[in-house]
């Protein structure tokens, strides 16, 4: 397990001795940050936003898209030992007015505008109201080549840099789970609990110095903090494109020659959409593997990927905010990427399935998963939350249903949530939807549960079809049931659509899917 520097901004700093004019971050623009490099921008910005007021301890909230600025404001807030909130771009005023009256936001950073929406407007809204400070940036324009659109100031300005005792209770990170289904749930994290995510990535997928990993999803996600990490211990060349188009970016992903791709069924299919426009050359000819983390991924993507790019399948790996990274695939053991499952504990992760009794299931048995190690949140900003959280010593509640291996992987079979109850019978959502890919029409597939009168719920699949390809409920009913899904699990509706809501990581949104489809009648 590798070992860490005690602060999130000492990680940086001993980044930039040891990888010196390596290039640790590039983005979609053009620009390059070397590990020295982005040491020293993180100080003129830490100096340029001390002067705004902000200070060790102050609670600054950040909305910036997936673009060299949000990863030279992380080291810039390290610098400065603030307690930073990062937020994805696409929350809007209930849910991030909600996140910052949570953790007591004093200060804001966000652009003035970006992709036509005016964040900084909408800050300074829910600013008036909660009290904090809005700092808007000018990043309506495209960057200039060695510019960063941040505050500057001079680091000699700067105050010492705080101590690293006591830093393994202190909380420096708000991060907050996508808010699918309710409110956010906000998760308490430390320096070392950010850090020790990286363990998984470094020694399981075996991120290294030779590595280029494509980013497209919001840099602001707790993953973002990970992969920085994983960057600046590993020398891996992350490159951040703020936006993310099926037509043109893989090509663009393609001029950076990428080791690893990801990370979502929707990144895939455009992935291989591309490399089948490219004809028989390589499109990737560097590319070692695909690496998912967002949600499961279905079996017939893993083959297709296989056949198309060359790749085992997908590296999966699994975790959640307040435990990002618990396990992961390796992605020289194709048996495991192959068999829906997400490998093995990351380092320093124990993992256990348990009943509903609070027993262990043991071996090969189905059970809730919950985990132990050092990545762990401390509890949840909301404390009433962590009363359900854990149980027994300590020991987080996932609230995914699982097995663990004989042979030491973990497999998901479904979330607690995720279960459609039809007469009284458990139907895993997750079973379902692998079933639905299998089927050549289907491009994108979703399973909910519906309430119904007779049965209190239905099962619902809600598909993207290819291009002319027609779809009837009995048509899909036959598919599943040749498939050995058993007749009271087949879908009772069927919905066609345009597209699956998904957020930033590529988990689908099932809340607004039930709220369009629960009052129609099964078709």
């Amino acid at each position: 397990m590798p070992t860490y520097a005690p602060t999130y901004w000492a990680l940086i700093e001993d980044a930039a001795e040891g990888w010196g004019d390596h290039v640790v971050v590039a983005d979609d623009h053009g620009r390059t940050l070397s590990a020295s490099a982005l040491r020293d921008e993180a100080c003129r910005a830490a100096a340029g936003l001390a002067a705004a007021g902000i200070g060790s301890g102050s609670v600054v909230s950040w909305q910036i898209p997936t673009v060299l600025e949000a990863v030279v404001i992380m080291g810039a807030l390290a610098r400065l030992d603030a307690v930073q909130n990062p937020i994805i771009p696409i929350l809007r005023e209930r849910e991030v007015g909600f996140i910052t009256r949570q953790v007591g936001t004093e200060f804001f950073i966000t652009p003035e505008t970006w992709r036509g929406f005016g964040h900084g407007a909408l800050a300074r809204g829910i600013g008036d109201e909660v009290g904090f400070t809005t700092i808007g940036l000018d990043m309506a324009s495209p960057p200039v080549i060695g510019e960063i659109r941040l505050p500057q100031g001079d680091p000699a300005t700067l105050a010492p840099v705080p101590g690293a005792e006591g830093r393994d209770s202190l909380v420096r990170w708000f991060y907050y789970s996508s808010g699918t289904t309710a409110d956010p749930k906000g998760a308490r994290h430390t320096d070392l609990s950010i850090m020790a995510a990286a363990s998984g990535m470094l020694e399981l997928v075996g991120f290294n110095q030779r590595d280029v990993y494509p980013i497209a999803w919001p840099f602001s996600h707790i993953g973002g903090s990970t992969m920085l990490t994983v960057s600046l211990v590993g020398g891996v060349q992350l490159v951040l494109f703020d936006t993310f188009d099926p037509a043109t970016t893989p090509e663009r992903m393609a001029a950076h020659r990428p080791t690893l791709l990801g990370s979502a069924v929707p990144f895939f299919n455009a992935f291989m959409a591309a490399q089948q426009r490219h004809g028989d050359e390589p499109l990737f000819p560097e590319l070692r593997a695909c690496a998912g983390g967002g949600a499961p991924i279905p079996a017939e993507i893993h083959e297709e990927l296989h056949r198309t790019l060359g790749v085992a399948g997908v590296t999966g790996s699994w975790g959640l905010t307040e435990f990002p990274i618990a396990t992961s695939c390796t992605p020289d053991d194709p048996r495991a990427v192959r068999t829906f499952t997400v490998g093995r504990a990351s380092p320093g992760v124990t993992i256990r399935a348990v009943l509903a009794d609070g027993n262990d299931a043991g071996l090969d048995v189905e059970g809730e998963l919950v985990l132990r190690g050092s990545q762990q949140f401390l509890g949840y900003i909301d404390p009433a939350l962590d009363a359900h959280a854990f149980i027994d010593d300590n020991w987080f509640r996932t609230g995914d249903l699982g097995v663990v291996q004989s042979d030491g992987n973990i497999r998901l079979t479904g979330r607690l949530k995720d279960i459609i109850i039809r007469n009284a019978e458990n139907i895993s959502a997750l079973e379902v939807e692998e079933l639905l890919f299998k089927h050549p029409d289907v491009v994108d597939a979703a399973v909910i549960g519906l309430p119904d009168q007779r049965t209190g719920e239905r099962v619902c699949a809600v598909v993207v079809l290819h291009d002319g390809a027609t779809l009837t409920i009995d048509g899909l009913r036959d598919h599943c049931r040749a498939l050995g899904l058993a007749i009271q699990k087949c879908p009772e509706q069927l919905e066609i659509t345009d597209a699956i809501p998904r957020n930033g990581m590529g988990k689908t949104l099932k809340q607004p899917l039930i709220a369009t489809y629960r009052n129609k009648a099964g078709v």
